[in-house]
């Protein structure tokens, strides 16, 4: 358990070296070692603020999540851009819809808000008191139950197999 000790969340120091050599724009010895650095001070600083881990299932359910998640981030950015140069203002449908939650995992609902905000076109405004929904803007829904569905069937039973 020494390992643990030094690296309480080895996926964060990954990460973090990771994204220092791609910040630093340079793979040297120094932008190395530097993010080395970095990995295990900042998990060991941050790591009171991490009362558990979250149960991460698998490994090919993330991958297969991410590539959806790019993929639709992707094709709506081509829409919306169709949307903003092509319509009028006045023909958008914009629409606030509440996405109710299966999740129940912080760490799940959190995936879930920051994917409709990554994604163009659509916002994560509020999670419920009871965080059992979502409060989604809609740049354009003509189909208000249609978001909402989509949501639920892309991701939120995607994130359901990975956290829960």
């Amino acid at each position: 358990m020494m390992l643990k000790r030094y690296l309480p969340h080895p996926l964060l120091s990954a990460a973090l070296i990771v994204i220092w050599v791609m910040l630093a724009n340079e793979i040297s010895v120094g932008t190395v070692v530097f993010a080395i650095i970095l990995a295990v001070i900042i998990p060991l600083i941050s790591q009171s603020f991490w009362p558990g881990r979250p149960k991460v299932g698998n490994i090919w359910a993330i991958c297969e999540y991410g590539l959806i998640v790019l993929w639709d981030i992707l094709v709506a950015n081509v829409v919306v851009a169709g949307l903003v140069l092509f319509r009028k203002a006045d023909s958008l449908e914009p629409a606030s819809v509440t996405v109710p939650l299966d999740l129940t995992s912080p760490e799940a609902i959190t995936a879930l808000a920051g994917t409709i905000t990554m994604t163009p076109g659509t916002v994560t405004v509020d999670l419920s008191r009871d965080a059992r929904s979502l409060l989604v803007h809609c740049l354009h829904a003509p189909d208000p139950q249609g978001v909402v569905d989509d949501i639920k069937s892309r991701y939120e039973r995607r994130l359901k197999e990975i956290f829960e």
